[in-house]
């Protein structure tokens, strides 16, 4: 039997509508970064990141401030962002340990408008799908319509997104085709019927239990039968929306809108196996969960939601689908070569990759270089292959680095040498201006 994965891998989640404001400066409670066990991924969903004429045309060019501040901290820790995607101010992004990043394959990004009749793209959604060690994972961040009278359209939005929204993907093309589906976002839902002094009174004692009934999630859940396969955890903290910004103040404003639970993570395991995944005793994949919210952000008028999962996984394999590995010493004195083998057979492309990364990089397109498969092979035999990669190339100052093997078929980098020094080569910067030589590192 395929082994477990020791204690499962632990997945760390987060929405957050943050209202156009920048990012705080420490995000270490967001992210649990002080916890004794950390997370082996992250999936962070925020809403409403600003998005003007002036911010969203730099942002497309060069990460917004939240993908930047979130990669910066978590590269450090060894984490590398897999995927992202935005539209407008909805923003999805995936981490994972590096030691996994191998293990994540058919990796793809879409989105879904329905905002103005589905042309204008300030409410919808965006997602991510990617197998996890042979397991299909969805990760589907909203922003659904606003009010308190507009539950049954945001119940219409979700159900269209559903329906429609489909991915460049053979064996998985729609959101429900996936082993575990993650619904989240500031999903809008309110609490109706009860008046501004019940709210308040019961959330001061946090008697939270009895607002749920009035919830309108949970109320729409008992009539529609497509929610109804969606679980969620119990609504144990306080409503999340609306505040008085810089603070723990419900909206004091002239219009003093309720307290709800606008902010949700759901989750959806599909109950049988496809015959291609594991159906062992325990049907391949087990959720166990955390879930709160962090009241000590005030940037925004909603506060961020964190759900924390064990997914208690079995691997459908072990070994990456490439092994690679440089060839003697490395330096920007002479060409490098890069030796490489495929463990397995894959879908490989002209338009693959190998790309020189410096240890703790932050995503995929974090390299110093990169050479094509096919360009600059050369043939050793059936199984092992040599590249070649220009001294022009190499930095000059060296450091500890890594190669990585990318498939442009799966999306995704599926072989990771191991940590290898580049010696600095002092000859190069000798007599150089300062500029040219931090340029050629």
């Amino acid at each position: 039997p395929a082994p477990h994965l020791r204690g499962g891998p632990k997945l760390h989640m987060v929405t957050w509508n943050v209202a156009t404001a920048d990012p705080p400066d420490d995000v270490s409670s967001l992210l649990h970064l002080n916890s004794p066990k950390s997370p082996d991924l992250y999936v962070i969903g925020l809403q409403e990141v600003y998005s003007g004429p002036l911010r969203f045309v730099s942002d497309s060019v060069f990460d917004d401030p939240w993908s930047h501040l979130l990669m910066s901290t978590l590269a450090s820790r060894e984490y590398v962002k897999v995927a992202s995607v935005r539209m407008q101010g909805l923003l999805l992004l995936f981490f994972s340990k590096l030691r996994h990043v191998p293990f994540i394959r058919d990796v793809r990004t879409t989105y879904t408008r329905t905002g103005m009749f589905g042309y204008w793209g300030n409410k919808g959604a965006v997602s991510v799908r990617l197998s996890f060690y042979g397991h299909t994972l969805c990760f589907l961040n909203c922003h659904l319509a606003a009010h308190m009278k507009y539950a049954t359209a945001r119940v219409n939005e979700f159900e269209y997104i559903m329906e429609t929204q489909t991915f460049e993907c053979e064996k998985d093309p729609s959101v429900l085709d996936h082993r575990l589906v993650f619904w989240f976002g500031d999903l809008n839902f309110r609490i109706q019927d009860h008046g501004m002094h019940f709210l308040r009174s019961s959330i001061n004692s946090q008697k939270y239990n009895l607002l749920w009934s009035n919830d309108q999630l949970m109320m729409m859940k008992k009539k529609v039968e497509a929610l109804q396969e969606f679980e969620e955890g119990p609504l144990d903290f306080q409503p999340t929306y609306k505040f008085d910004l810089n603070s723990d103040t419900y909206d004091s404003s002239g219009k003093k809108r309720k307290p709800a639970w606008t902010d949700r993570i759901l989750w959806r395991l599909r109950p049988k196996p496809s015959p291609r995944e594991d159906e062992g005793s325990d049907n391949g994949l087990k959720l166990g969960s955390l879930y709160t919210s962090r009241m000590e952000y005030s940037i925004s008028d909603h506060k961020p939601v964190i759900g924390v999962f064990s997914l208690e996984l079995r691997k459908m394999y072990e070994t990456p689908l490439v092994r690679l590995w440089p060839e003697g010493d490395w330096s920007a004195d002479i060409d490098a070569i890069v030796f490489y083998s495929p463990q397995q057979p894959f879908p490989s492309s002209s338009w693959d990759w190998i790309g020189l990364y410096k240890v703790g990089f932050s995503s995929v397109s974090d390299y110093i270089t990169y050479t094509w498969v096919k360009d600059n092979e050369a043939a050793f035999n059936d199984e092992l292959m040599q590249m070649f990669i220009s001294k022009e190339e190499i930095p000059v100052r060296g450091g500890d680095c890594v190669l990585c093997y990318y498939s442009s078929t799966l999306r995704s980098i599926i072989g990771i040498s191991e940590p290898f020094k580049v010696r600095s080569c002092l000859c190069r910067c000798k007599n150089q201006p300062e500029i040219l030589v931090n340029y050629l590192c």
